[in-house]
């Protein structure tokens, strides 16, 4: 095997993992919060992606200007959806509330590319598309600018989770009940949450269709963030940021490596795997504290 190869892979995948990682964040934030799993993080992504094209192409902004406003409308999204519908669910099993996430996933899959077209959606945001060459190493450009620019976001959150009101949403996350008792007001602080893994998951739509467009595949992205979570521990916002090298690294020698033994297909099972595996040989994750439930 030429070293270089497994070089290049393993560089690109470090990036193309801390882009996952952007996905799977939104999915820690609200289960280190509410103690729920949203499974509807993919097409909230999809959904973003959606909105940036639609205010940039349809509306006519500048990108500069699309992106911010799309954040901002979807911060909005994520707290009406906790407000008209997650909020009805409490005192329900955990596993509706899950199952409802999921019915949201769902419904945006198959709407939003009846509104907009099913056809890919071509989202310039101004990353370069030529290739990177570092000595020998062929390296994505896009890719690397998206990753750092997860990673940086990925960082901003581990600051906010140390701010006054990032010790608020911890300790919501700790103990709802004593929270209430104290003055807190969970449903907030809930909400917020919603709100913030809307904007972290519209920021890894808008660099994912850019690099690959933007129709209804971008939900696939669930997968990956769910493996990310799962095996990084679903309370673990460093946990995101190791696993999602790790997966991206695992996806991309996977391409390189088994897919001319295989036939291709490989990158999609990885997930998967790490998924499984996981559940049935360490069900907290990595990172994550042992008291977590998993439904």
């Amino acid at each position: 095997m030429d070293w270089i190869l497994l070089a290049e892979l393993s560089t690109n995948g470090v990036f193309v993992g801390l882009m996952y990682a952007l996905v799977s964040l939104g999915i820690v934030l609200i289960y280190k919060t509410s103690g729920t799993a949203n499974l509807a993080q993919g097409a909230i992504a999809m959904t973003g992606g959606y909105v940036t094209w639609a205010l940039a192409t349809l509306v006519g902004l500048p990108i500069w200007l699309a992106i911010p406003a799309a954040l901002v409308g979807m911060f909005g999204f994520g707290l009406l959806m906790e407000r008209v519908a997650l909020r009805r669910m409490i005192g329900q099993p955990v596993i509706m509330t899950i199952m409802l996430t999921l019915g949201v996933e769902i419904m945006l899959r198959g709407l939003l590319p009846g509104i907009f077209g099913a056809a890919v959606k071509r989202l310039d945001i101004g990353l370069p598309q030529q290739p990177l060459f570092v000595g020998e190493l062929l390296l994505n450009r896009s890719t690397l600018i998206g990753g750092s620019i997860s990673l940086l976001l990925i960082l901003l959150s581990l600051f906010f989770f140390n701010s006054r009101f990032g010790v608020v949403m911890r300790a919501v996350a700790d103990d709802q009940t004593a929270s209430w008792s104290v003055g807190i007001k969970v449903e907030r602080a809930i909400a917020v949450a919603w709100g913030l893994a809307a904007v972290s998951a519209t920021a890894a739509g808008v660099l994912w269709g850019s690099t690959q467009g933007i129709d209804w595949s971008l939900s696939l992205l669930l997968i990956k963030a769910l493996a990310i979570a799962i095996l990084g521990g679903l309370d673990s916002i460093p946990g995101v940021l190791v696993v999602g090298v790790i997966v991206g690294v695992a996806e991309s020698l996977a391409t390189g490596v088994l897919d001319p033994l295989v036939g291709g297909g490989s990158r999609d099972v990885v997930a998967a795997v790490i998924i499984l595996v996981t559940l049935l040989l360490k069900p907290h994750g990595l990172f994550g504290r042992h008291h977590i439930e998993r439904v």
